[in-house]
């Protein structure tokens, strides 16, 4: 009994330190501003964990927008969803750069798709952007990086952008405020396991 009471005021001690010390990296937290948040990396989750970002904006009452690079040749279960709360988006709909092999259609369909994240990137009536698989589209020479880094350097103050995709380029991961990279430890597709309505699309 001793001995559990010790350990429970051990235990104790040791979340009050805790505590203080998250207490104070809120209380110096004052700033407020649009971020702009990268999901990069090899491992699967990353358009998720950008579609959950938007899910969690809306349901807070925020306006959102979204443009899918590269996917949308196949139903996206997230967007049925959304497309419910009368969120903004655009897809691309040209499917994989493999699929397609044709780099002046696949430019000029990321040309299409990157212009209307620019109207969005200068709305102030969007909260947040979620520009799902765009690092692809900066790698292959789709579009300007330059370009890109220009309209999220201007967009709203308050407004936010969520990035994803493989292999970021670093100028944006220098200009972005938070950066998560997904790593893949093992993946079902792996082993000849097909992708699976509600967990994949």
């Amino acid at each position: 009994m001793i001995n559990d009471d010790k350990k429970n005021e051990n235990h104790k001690k040791r979340q009050q330190k805790l505590k203080e010390k998250v207490d104070e990296r809120i209380a110096a937290a004052t700033e407020d501003k649009g971020l702009l948040l990268v999901i990069t990396g090899n491992g699967k989750g990353k358009s998720t964990s950008g579609f959950g970002m938007i899910t969690r904006s809306v349901g807070h009452g925020l306006q959102a927008g979204i443009v899918q690079f590269i996917k949308g040749t196949w139903e996206c279960g997230e967007m049925n969803l959304l497309k419910q709360h009368g969120v903004k988006h655009h897809v691309m709909k040209t499917g994989f750069t493999w699929e397609t092999q044709n780099k002046e259609a696949d430019t000029a369909a990321a040309q299409v798709a990157w212009a209307e994240a620019k109207k969005m990137l200068v709305d102030t009536s969007i909260d947040i952007i979620l520009l799902d698989e765009l690092t692809y589209m900066v790698t292959y020479g789709y579009i300007d990086l330059e370009d890109v880094i220009s309209a999220l350097k201007n967009r709203p103050a308050m407004q936010h952008v969520v990035i994803t995709g493989r292999a970021c380029h670093r100028q944006i991961i220098e200009l972005a405020d938070t950066v998560s990279e997904v790593q893949s430890i093992k993946h079902a597709f792996d082993n000849g396991i097909r992708v699976q309505k509600g967990v994949d699309w």
